[in-house]
């Protein structure tokens, strides 16, 4: 385990220019240093690497972080393989921290984990070619469904004989214990000592990490009995985890990053077809319904995906179901449906590569238009039909995090489905609303009219309930209102938390004095002395490091320390946000005599507009919640405690916006 102050002196000594500077050809602009982003294909130059800041960003495709995150990004190197690289290029010592004897001993565990493995890898791979039933069966089996031996080879294909205890007896003499091969799940241990190779007569298809090391394995039967099941897959383990790994994603994630696209099919034979047929990105679940730790895996290397499933009615209920968790990771996701009957793998061996290209190619669809139409072709006129589908549409556009392809969905699905588009916004609006409710309070929202006529059904008709009101007007839904100033306060902070302000300040006699305070000393004991707090994690996040460092006395506080968080938003949300594309043309100073004010030379008032809007925002979301509240209240003196309450907030938004030289009326 490398130690902190080894990280930190292979951090102070690397030079993120000269590192990124061996990868991409870069020219310097003013501080920064600029080329063409190694990440995606562009012919004008948007990646950009900050020396002073130790971070880069392309502003085209929005890649950034730090010199790590770039060689574990640009090489796929791990964690400490990109720290390695770094400290043999400068000359630095790696010390490794001393591990207790309880990590030594897991440590050493895992390792061999990892060691039979990729023991029996090699192991089922040579039967495959070197024996007599490997060849016959396993080899005959995978030429019949038309794999190239080239292909058998990359994804490291093998055949485990049918007999009781082959490999078992094999890896014990060559000094595998019980424990490991019963942990790894290769050997079954049954009371009594007696144990068997859990593969036995299977053909094998070995997991890999994103590194390329083997995990576990899937393997399938070669007969038809009905009593086996058709795939066996290795069970969990301290090296494999099947809801957190992508069966095919080692020999795809370069196709994946180059052409930013991933292709997600149901099966392994599917994946190694595509790829075969010249569809090198494509992935696929192992042997598990998709999980949010999957999608989050495939977001790693792009946004765009592409579910591919069979045609007949169970593929359409399983695109459905896996759709809606990518959705809520911020994918943008598309279908290809097979004609009935086929899927990936056997369309390819009907038709070849080509065709299947072509295929792919011409059969795309967006995803949520493709559902709409399929549930509208099942209503058949019935209204309750059609209410069910448009409550069911409604969720899954309510799922897709940006407002503006949001919005494109309303516009489109509205037409499909007959309706107004201002009918469906505020469908989608609702549904917003209550999710966010519930993320806040952790409970339903007891003023959400559809959700409390759900929850009274086939109740007593004589329960009381309260009047009805009449519908106010839906308005555009925002999932958090202040959002935009809480990254502007973080962004002053990360930016400029070091710069020094003078301010005024009165003594015990009454004087005014000029102290100097940094902007977070500013930030910070403003926001804490009104106990206000960021709706958005990221931000709050940050805001704690901040605040926690002030109270014990550090003064200057280093943002890098968010570009090496253990968080991943945190990470890019810094970078992001410290390399700001903000610069001033030469021409306009130099030809036109236009000189323009830099951020920096108006930081008092940029921080003091940036608190008071940021309290203006939280009044406002504060007087909306007891708007909402007015209307159910039923009690006459709970009704004038609200009115006060909201006359006392009113006079605070008025001082405010005083205070903005802003008038409310």
């Amino acid at each position: 385990m490398i130690g902190q102050d080894t990280i930190q002196r292979i951090m102070d000594a690397t030079r993120i220019e000269e590192v990124i500077g061996e990868f991409v050809s870069m020219k310097k602009r003013g501080t920064n240093y600029v080329g063409c982003c190694p990440f995606h294909n562009e012919k004008t130059p948007s990646f950009s690497v900050s020396p002073s800041k130790g971070i880069y960003k392309c502003f085209g495709c929005g890649e950034s972080g730090n010199v790590v995150g770039f060689l574990m990004k640009h090489e796929h190197y791990t964690y400490p393989e990109a720290l390695r690289w770094l400290a043999k290029k400068y000359n630095i010592e790696v010390e490794e921290e001393q591990l207790s004897e309880e990590q030594i001993e897991r440590n050493n565990e895992r390792d061999a984990l990892f060691h039979v493995s990729e023991f029996a890898q090699k192991y089922f791979a040579t039967l495959l070619y070197e024996d007599e039933m490997g060849v016959a069966v396993g080899l005959s089996y995978f030429h019949n469904r038309g794999l190239t031996d080239k292909v058998i080879k990359d994804f490291g294909l093998g055949y485990c004989l049918d007999q009781w205890d082959g490999f078992t007896k094999y890896a014990k003499t060559n000094g595998y214990s019980d424990n490991v091969l019963e942990k790894t799940g290769l050997t079954i241990f049954k009371e009594g000592g007696k144990s068997f190779d859990r593969f036995r007569g299977r053909v094998m298809f070995p997991i890999y990490s994103v590194s390329g090391r083997v995990l576990g394995f899937s393997g399938r039967i070669l007969t038809n009995d009905k009593k086996q099941a058709k795939y066996v897959n290795s069970p969990d383990s301290d090296i494999y985890n099947k809801s957190h790994i992508l069966y095919g994603l080692y020999q795809a994630k370069n196709a994946i990053s180059r052409l930013d696209k991933c292709y997600l099919v149901e099966g392994n034979i599917d994946v190694i077809s595509m790829y075969q047929s010249g569809v090198e990105n494509t992935v696929a679940s192992c042997g598990t319904s998709l999980t949010i730790e999957q999608v989050r895996l495939m977001r790693r290397y792009t946004k765009n995906v592409t579910v591919l499933y069979d045609g007949d009615k169970a593929g359409i209920k399983a695109a459905f179901r896996a759709v809606n968790m990518l959705f809520e990771e911020g994918m943008h996701v598309r279908v290809v449906l097979f004609p009935d009957g086929d899927d990936p793998d056997s369309y390819a061996q009907k038709y070849g590569s080509t065709q299947l290209q072509d295929y792919l190619r011409d059969n795309e669809t967006n995803f949520i238009m493709f559902k709409t139409k399929v549930l509208l072709d099942e209503v058949k006129g019935d209204p309750i039909r059609k209410a069910e589908v448009l409550n069911d549409i409604v969720r899954t556009i309510s799922l897709v995090s940006d407002l503006l392809e949001r919005a494109e969905y309303v516009r489109q699905c509205a037409s499909l489905l007959q309706i107004s588009e201002e009918a469906l916004q505020n469908e989608v609006a609702k549904t917003l609303n209550r999710k966010l409710y519930e993320n806040l309070n952790h409970k339903p929202d007891p003023n959400d009219k559809d959700l409390a006529d759900a929850q009274t059904q086939g109740e007593q008709q004589e329960e009381q309930k309260p009047a009805e009101q009449p519908q106010s007007q839906v308005t555009p839904f925002m999932i958090n209102p202040a959002q935009s100033q809480e990254i502007k306060i973080v962004s002053l902070l990360l930016n400029y938390g070091n710069e020094l302000l003078s301010v005024d300040v009165t003594n015990e006699e009454g004087k005014t004095e000029k102290e100097n305070y940094t902007v977070a000393q500013m930030i910070v004991g403003d926001l804490l002395a009104d106990e206000l707090t960021f709706a958005d994690p990221v931000c709050q996040t940050i805001f704690n490091v901040y605040a926690e460092k002030i109270e014990n006395g550090e003064t200057m506080i280093d943002p890098q320390i968010f570009t090496m968080h253990d968080n991943e938003q945190v990470r890019k949300f810094a970078t992001d946000n410290l390399m700001v594309d903000y610069h001033i043309s030469d021409n306009w100073s130099e030809m036109k005599h236009i000189y323009v004010p830099m951020p920096e030379d108006r930081l008092r008032e940029d921080v003091t507009e940036s608190i008071l809007t940021f309290k203006m925002k939280k009044l406002d979301i504060k007087l909306n919640e007891l708007d909402r509240q007015f209307p159910y209240l039923t009690d006459d003196n709970e009704k004038l405690m609200l009115i006060a309450q909201k006359m006392s907030l009113w006079k605070i938004k008025q001082q405010l916006g005083q205070a903005l030289n802003r008038v409310f009326c």
